[in-house]
């Protein structure tokens, strides 16, 4: 069995702790969890509320997926982790099929968790799989 690749996306999120943005291993990549923090400027204030958050959360996705040649049609299972969960979690499952194409959304998980590294709102990880 060959071992695990590691990839770190040079246009990507700055980590906010020792990890990998993506590994691959038996034709399935996992995407470490993404903060809603922006890759341009990683020092600049959080977005304000839940819907900005979780935008930039997909935009981070989408740009460490695109960095290993994948996109969101890849994505087999979302992890959500939301701070606020009772008050957040109708306003991101009104947003969440927006970042799919009709019919493909993928598995999800969600659950509340009572911090978030950086003060984050949302935390999203994702498994996809490699065509």
């Amino acid at each position: 069995m060959p071992l695990p690749v590691r990839h770190m996306i040079a246009s990507g999120p700055r980590p906010v702790a020792p990890f990998s943005h993506a590994v691959e291993a038996n034709g399935l990549v996992f995407v470490t969890g993404q903060m809603p923090t922006d890759p341009a400027a990683p020092d600049a204030p959080l977005p304000k509320g839940i819907e900005a958050q979780t935008r930039r959360v997909m935009d981070n996705l989408r740009i460490v997926l695109g960095g290993i040649g994948l996109g969101f049609e890849h994505v087999a299972m979302a992890r959500i982790y939301l701070t606020e969960f009772n008050r957040d979690y109708a306003t991101l499952n009104a947003l969440w099929p927006s970042f799919f194409a009709p019919g493909q959304l993928p598995a999800r998980t969600t659950v509340g968790v009572t911090a978030l590294a950086v003060g984050a709102l949302v935390e999203i990880d994702l498994v996809a799989s490699r065509p």
